[in-house]
C-alpha cells in the first residue's frame, strides 16, 4: 500500500521564506491569517488527509460507486470521512464570514487542496464542485437565492455541482438543447440531459444543488444565448430543510478508466424547478467565475498526484537493490545497490521533485494574487493581481495536469513490473491523473485560451507586466556570482519566449490556424520559462538564508539550489525544441487531405 506524507516543511519556506505570505494578516478580512494560524490550519489538515482520506484511496478505487434505482452509493468509509470533513470546518475554510465561512485565505485553500489530492483524489470533486458553485452563486445571484442555499453549502450539509455540456455538445456549448420554460412564479422549468456532472449524485449530503445552462425561448443562438440556473435536487421548504423532491433524477453513472470513488452522472431534468441566477443570456460568464476557480483546482489536482507518486518512487528506489553502480559499489554490505544510484533513476527523480516544489511555489504565488485581488486596500494592486491570476490560469491548469499524467508515468516506471500491479498503488496515481488533462477545458482549449484571450487581453498589459517581473529578477542576479549560472540560463529561455510571442503575433493575424497550431507548444514553453523564474527566485532566496540563517535547515537551502541547477540543465533545455516545432509553422498540418489520414 503507498503512504502519503504532506509537504508541510516544504509550505513553511514557501508561505514564510519565498513568498513572505505574512502580507495576509495585513489585509482586511484576514487579520487572524497569521503565520502561526496557517501552520496550525495546515498542520491539522495533513492529519485529516495522512489519517482519514489516504486509507479510503486504494479501497475506494477498487469499490466504485454504485447507481441503483436512481442513487448513487459512494465506496465505503466515504461517507465516515465527509462526515469528519465537515465536522472539522473544512467545507467553510475560505467561504465568507456573512455566509458562515472562516474567511481564511485562498492561498491557504490551495496548500489543502494539494492534500486532498494527494491523499485521494477520487474525494476531492465532492466538497470541490461545492466550493466552486458556492463561488458562482455568490458572485452572481440574487439576495434571496444567496440567503436559501449558501449558509448550507458553506456548512457541508448540502453540496454543489456544474450541470455544462450535453451528449452532442462537448466542449461547444452554444450547441446545447437543455431548455428553460418560464413560470407564473418566476421561476423556471428546466429539461435536458447533461452528462459527465461530477458529483451528480450521491450519499454523502441530504442535497445537491445543481447550476445548470440552459437556453431561454427567445435566447440567441450559440454561447451568447446560454443562461444559468440554480436547480436544488430537493426544493428547500419554507424552514430551509429539503423539502419535495425536484424533478432531476441520475439516469448512470460512467465506468471510467480513473477516479473511480468519484461518482461521475448523467442527469436527466424533466420539467426540473429551476431559478435564473444573473441575468438572462449572460450564463456563461457566471459560469465562468466556477469554471476559472475549478480550472486552478484541476492544476492541483496534477500536482497532487504528482506529489505522491514522487514521495513513493523516492520511498522504492531507495529501498529496492538492483544492480551495481556504474563507478564502483555504493553499497557492499548489501547483495545489491540501491536502485537511486542509478543516473537515470535519478533523472527521472528529479525532475519530479523539480517540478512538484516549483509548481507548488507558482500555485501559493496564485493563491496569494487572489487573496490580493479581494482584499488588497490599493485598486491598483487589486487589479494587478487579477490579471496575472487570469493571464496563469490556462498555463496553471494545462502544465500542471500534463506533468501530473508525466510525473505518475515515470514514477511508476521507476518501479519496474512491480509499477503495474495494483499491490503498490503507481497504477491508480497514473489513471486517476488522466482525466485531469481532460476536464474543465481540455488542454489544447487551454492553450487556445492563453493565445487568443489572454495574451492580447486589454492591449497585452498583463503579459507584459509579468514579462518585465521576470526580466527584473534576471537582471538583478545576472552579477551575482553564485546565481549567475541559473539567472543565465532562465535569461536564454526567456529570450526564446519572447521570440515565440512575437511569432504568434505576426503569424497568427494573418492565418488563425498558425495560432491553433502553435498554442500548446506555447504554453509549454510560457510555463517552462514560469517555473524556471521561480526556480530562480527560489535560489535566490536559498542561498540568502544559507548564509544568514532561516527556518528551515542548511540541507533544505542547499536542496532548494541543487534542483533550481538541476531545472536549467535539464528541464529549461525543453524550451529551444518546443521553440523550433511552433516556428515551423501549421502547414505541414494543414496541407493533408482528409481522407489521407
Amino acid at each position: 500500500m503507498p503512504s502519503y506524507k504532506a509537504p508541510l516543511d516544504d509550505y513553511r519556506f514557501i508561505l514564510n521564506e519565498l513568498w513572505e505570505a505574512r502580507e495576509l494578516s495585513a489585509m482586511p478580512g484576514f487579520e487572524d491569517a497569521t503565520p502561526d494560524v496557517i501552520a496550525s490550519v495546515l498542520d491539522e489538515a495533513a492529519k485529516f488527509c495522512e489519517e482519514i482520506l489516504h486509507p479510503l484511496n486504494q479501497s475506494g478505487d477498487a469499490e466504485g460507486c454504485v447507481f441503483e434505482n436512481g442513487t448513487v452509493r459512494t465506496p465505503k468509509g466515504f461517507k465516515q470521512a465527509y462526515d469528519k470533513y465537515v465536522e472539522g470546518g473544512w467545507p467553510s475554510m475560505n467561504a465568507s464570514p456573512e455566509h458562515g465561512g472562516q474567511g481564511l485565505p485562498h492561498t491557504v485553500g490551495f496548500a489543502i487542496e494539494e492534500f486532498i489530492c494527494s491523499a485521494n483524489l477520487a474525494f476531492g470533486p465532492y466538497p470541490g464542485l461545492t466550493a466552486g458553485a458556492y463561488s458562482a452563486i455568490a458572485a452572481h445571484a440574487s439576495e434571496d437565492l444567496k440567503a436559501r442555499y449558501l449558509p448550507k453549502m458553506v456548512s457541508g450539509e448540502w453540496s454543489g455541482t456544474m450541470c455544462l455540456t450535453e451528449p452532442h455538445c462537448g466542449t461547444d456549448l452554444g450547441l446545447m438543447k437543455t431548455r428553460a420554460i418560464p413560470s407564473e412564479d418566476g421561476s423556471y422549468r428546466i429539461t435536458g440531459t447533461k452528462i459527465f456532472i461530477t458529483s451528480g449524485e450521491h450519499d454523502l449530503t441530504n442535497n445537491i444543488i445543481h447550476l445548470v445552462l440552459a437556453k431561454l425561448p427567445d435566447a440567441p443562438a450559440g454561447s451568447k444565448g446560454v443562461s444559468l440556473f440554480v436547480v436544488p435536487k430537493f426544493l428547500p421548504d419554507d424552514d430551509g430543510e429539503p423539502g419535495v423532491r425536484n424533478a432531476v433524477s441520475c439516469g448512470s453513472v460512467e465506468h471510467k478508466m480513473g477516479i473511480k470513488a468519484s461518482a461521475t452522472c448523467v442527469m436527466n431534468f424533466d420539467g426540473a424547478v429551476g431559478w435564473l441566477v444573473a441575468q438572462p443570456n449572460q450564463g456563461m460568464r457566471a459560469m465562468f467565475t466556477m469554471m476559472n476557480a475549478a480550472r486552478l483546482g484541476v492544476g492541483i489536482q496534477g500536482l497532487g498526484i504528482a506529489e505522491i507518486a514522487r514521495q513513493n518512487a523516492v520511498i522504492y528506489t531507495k529501498e529496492r537493490l538492483q544492480g551495481r553502480s556504474l563507478t564502483g559499489v555504493k553499497a557492499p554490505e548489501k547483495p545489491a545497490d540501491p536502485l537511486i544510484v542509478h543516473p537515470d533513476v535519478r533523472k527521472n527523480l528529479l525532475e519530479a521533485k523539480a517540478f512538484t516544489e516549483g509548481a507548488r511555489a507558482l500555485a501559493v504565488m496564485i493563491g496569494l494574487g487572489i487573496d490580493r485581488a479581494a482584499h488588497h486596500p490599493d485598486a491598483a494592486v487589486r487589479q494587478q493581481s487579477n490579471d496575472l491570476v487570469a493571464l496563469l490560469t490556462p498555463v496553471i491548469k494545462a502544465y500542471y495536469t500534463d506533468m501530473g499524467v508525466e510525473t505518475a508515468i515515470k514514477m511508476q516506471q521507476m518501479f519496474g513490473g512491480h509499477g503495474y500491479i495494483r499491490e503498490h498503488g503507481m497504477e491508480q496515481f497514473v489513471r486517476d491523473a488522466r482525466i485531469s488533462m481532460l476536464y474543465e477545458g481540455a488542454n489544447a482549449i487551454q492553450a487556445l485560451d492563453l493565445v487568443g484571450r489572454k495574451l492580447p487581453q486589454n492591449g497585452g498589459a498583463a503579459v507584459r507586466a509579468f514579462f518585465a517581473t521576470i526580466q527584473t529578477e534576471i537582471e538583478d542576479t545576472l552579477t551575482d556570482h553564485d546565481l549567475a549560472d541559473i539567472s543565465a540560463a532562465l535569461e536564454e529561455a526567456f529570450a526564446k519566449l519572447h521570440q515565440a510571442t512575437a511569432w504568434l503575433a505576426q503569424h497568427a493575424f494573418a492565418n488563425p490556424d498558425e495560432a491553433g497550431g502553435a498554442a500548446t507548444d506555447y504554453l509549454r514553453i510560457f510555463a517552462l520559462v514560469t517555473v524556471g523564474w521561480i526556480w530562480l527566485k527560489t535560489a535566490r532566496v536559498a542561498q540568502a538564508k544559507l548564509k544568514e540563517g532561516g527556518e528551515c535547515s542548511p540541507e533544505t537551502y542547499d536542496g532548494k539550489l541543487k534542483t533550481a541547477r538541476f531545472f536549467m540543465a535539464k528541464v529549461l533545455p525543453e524550451v529551444e525544441g518546443r521553440f523550433r516545432i511552433l516556428t515551423g509553422g501549421c502547414k505541414a498540418m494543414m496541407d493533408m487531405a482528409e481522407d489521407q489520414f
